[in-house]
């Protein structure tokens, strides 16, 4: 039996990184850190429900630097999830699947997110903190 030459699948070295490759990667990746973190938020309900000697733990690492730059991290992965999920249901909708309007839209939620984070975080901070 002959063998045919199939041509390969190109890889990732092949492509020019574009906007959209990078917001599927960025959702899929965003999806896996909100599920990892909803853990730790039941390992911190846990430890609430042990006693203040646990519970003082769990404050004690959410106050240090490492502990603030995961929770910002994490309040964009949400941000970054949501409004994707939200360009994502309007693209369902048959809206936004022009080229220019999905490029347009990659950058508005990739921007947009992070404008949000940083202003839930500002509003954190003005009302004291995590204190």
């Amino acid at each position: 039996m002959a063998t045919r030459q199939r041509p390969l699948s190109p890889h990732l070295q092949v492509y020019r990184w574009q906007i959209q490759m990078a917001t599927s990667i960025l959702h899929r990746a965003t999806g896996i850190i909100l599920a990892l973190g909803a853990l730790l938020i039941t390992a911190a309900l846990v430890a609430l429900s042990t006693g203040p000697g646990a519970w003082t733990c769990i404050g004690t690492h959410a106050g240090a630097w490492y502990g603030l730059v995961f929770l910002f991290l994490w309040t964009w992965a949400f941000t970054y999830h949501l409004l994707n999920g939200i360009r994502h249901l309007a693209q369902d909708g048959g809206l936004g699947y022009a080229i220019s309007a999905f490029t347009r839209n990659g950058w508005l939620v990739s921007g947009g997110s992070l404008v949000l984070a940083v202003l839930i975080w500002v509003g954190v901070f003005a009302k004291g903190g995590l204190a």
